[in-house]
């Protein structure tokens, strides 16, 4: 159980993910008004999706150093700073090239607040409830994507294309403003002491770490790819290859946004009770499998509809494991450096998914462009499962308790 603080922790992670998730899943949904709009293409529309990911590594790689040399708060409260403002130019953008520089600074603060609030969840909880917690705070991800699927839904269709789209994006910013005047109540984690600002950030490339931050990487590089190339060209590809109405798309949305939370709840609890690696496991071969199933059978919009739930089961549950692996595979001193890292730049190399996705769509169209490298990115999230150790019920440790 959580203590007053603790609870009030866990709370602010939980609303900054949901904001976090909002913001940046707010893309997926304008990007068909966008598309003739603007008379974009769709390699640009990708690249669009593709900047935020890979800026995103830069930004989850240096909220994990500053957490671990400043504190885990201190770089809370200047991510959701940073989430807001770009995510307010995001709406205010008169065209491509001051979109992407704004989608580019969303991808920082969008980064750096998972890579501390992961590290910050996991040092609240103990080891026999770490991945249940994390992944309750992991589930967040689902709120803030039913906002945005419910929000742009309202505003696309109440208002003209040019302001709706750009209303959409305005419309997180005072929450933002309001979980950072939150956060400044919040006490640091007990796990940070001041010594751990003297420990050099590239010991996670050094032994014994280099292989663990080699393996982390690789899983979430397949994790990460599987999903945004899901999350960026679905809705796209709903309305354009299948002719779905705005409304019709947001529902589709809400059956995978209800699966997912079912997914974050389950593999939570399998990650604690049978163990991560056998989770990762089984929900990477179940997103292949259903991202193959929807996106290469001739299926009827009832079956798709029917289909969205196991996808948003497996393709965002398995969410819950990582956090907590990243989490058990550093020592206290190097944990935000490490998971900031492997998260990140798994992201940011995953950034290439959207982009390959739109540059093959004139030859092979949305959907089978989208079930190639989604189910090619879970082969790979597969391979590095197979190389991780299984971490558990491992207690959290410092250097001085490993002799480091």
């Amino acid at each position: 159980m959580l203590d007053r603080d603790g609870r009030r922790g866990f709370w602010t992670s939980f609303a900054g993910f949901s904001l976090d998730a909002m913001d940046v899943q707010l893309y997926a949904f304008v990007l068909p008004v966008l598309l003739p709009l603007w008379g974009l293409t769709h390699a640009e529309g990708g690249l669009l999706a593709t900047v935020t990911l890979v800026s995103s590594a830069l930004g989850g790689w240096a909220g994990g150093l500053l957490a671990d040399r400043l504190g885990r708060i201190p770089v809370l409260k200047a991510t959701i700073l940073c989430l807001a403002l770009s995510t307010c130019l995001c709406g205010l953008a008169q065209d491509f090239q001051q979109l992407l520089v704004a989608r580019a600074l969303q991808g920082i603060g969008f980064g750096g607040e998972w890579a501390a609030g992961a590290v910050f969840v996991a040092e609240l909880a103990a080891p026999e409830s770490r991945a249940r917690m994390v992944g309750a705070v992991q589930s967040a991800w689902a709120i803030g994507w039913g906002m945005a699927a419910a929000s742009s839904a309202i505003l696309l269709a109440l208002l003209p294309p040019d302001w709706g789209w750009r209303a959409t994006f305005l419309v997180g910013v005072i929450p933002a403003l309001l979980i950072f005047f939150y956060r400044t109540r919040v006490p640091e984690s007990a796990a940070f002491a001041p010594e751990h600002l003297r420990q050099p950030w590239h010991r996670i490339f050094a032994r014994p770490l280099l292989a663990d931050t080699l393996r982390g990487s690789l899983l979430a590089i397949g994790m990460h790819g599987g999903y945004w190339a899901i999350a960026t060209w679905w809705p796209t590809m709903l309305h354009s290859e299948r002719g779905f109405s705005t409304f019709a798309v947001s529902a589709h949305l809400a059956v995978v946004v209800v699966g997912s939370l079912f997914g974050y709840a389950v593999a939570g609890w399998l990650s604690d009770h049978v163990g991560r690696r056998a989770t990762l496991a089984g929900f990477a071969l179940g997103g292949a499998v259903i991202v193959l199933a929807c996106t290469r059978l001739p299926l009827s919009d009832a079956a798709l509809l029917v289909l969205s739930f196991p996808l948003g089961f497996f393709a965002l549950g398995m969410f819950s494991a990582i956090g907590p692996v990243l989490s058990e595979l550093y020592p206290t001193e190097l944990r935000g450096s490490g998971l900031g890292f492997c998260y990140n730049f798994g992201r940011g190399m995953a950034g290439a998914t959207p982009l390959l996705v739109g540059n093959s769509v004139a030859t092979m169209g949305i959907a089978h462009a989208l079930g190639l490298f989604a189910t090619a990115a879970y082969g790979l999230a597969l391979l590095a499962i197979l190389l991780l150790p299984e971490t558990r019920g491992q207690a959290l440790t410092a250097l001085a308790d490993t002799g480091g």
